[in-house]
């Protein structure tokens, strides 16, 4: 009997204390920032400032080998020079970022004269996720895939 009690009582820690442990970890944890070893600085930097629109900030190395941006109120993209050659990427690995308006910011990418397109790569047209966010997909400099989604802020 007392084997079975603390069985029991193992069990209902385990099963609904361990739920309470996890759902608690996920609100604490938050995106701070990504980090991407990249092959020519410069031109990178450029792209995310560029066509991206993110604001660079204050990055304390100062040693010509890094560069940070802004990508929300509490997150940043870290550039690190280094890379030693640009490699191809799976489009399933992706960072995504959201905008408010996704017809103008593909308006501004085909001023810049930037490729984008649908998860196919067959289209420019925005494709529809099954959410209802609409997104499209493009690369940076080092082949990295990005998608620029409508989702709501």
């Amino acid at each position: 009997m007392i084997k079975k009690s603390i069985f029991f009582n193992l069990f209902f820690f385990i099963a609904f204390g361990g739920i309470t442990l996890s759902a608690y970890a996920q609100d604490d944890v938050k995106a701070d920032h990504i980090a991407l070893y990249v092959k020519d600085l410069k031109v990178s930097a450029a792209f995310y400032e560029n066509v991206m629109e993110l604001k660079v900030i204050p990055e304390p190395f100062h040693d010509g080998k890094h560069v940070w941006l802004r990508t929300g109120e509490h997150s940043q993209l870290h550039l690190i020079q280094g890379a030693a050659e640009i490699v191809q990427h799976d489009i399933n690995s992706h960072f995504a970022y959201s905008v408010k308006n996704l017809s103008d910011f593909t308006k501004h990418l085909d001023q810049l004269h930037v490729k984008y397109g649908n998860w196919n790569g067959d289209s420019k047209s925005p494709q529809l996720r099954p959410d209802g966010v609409k997104q499209v997909y493009m690369q940076d400099p080092d082949n990295i895939w990005i998608e620029v989604n409508d989702d709501k802020f």
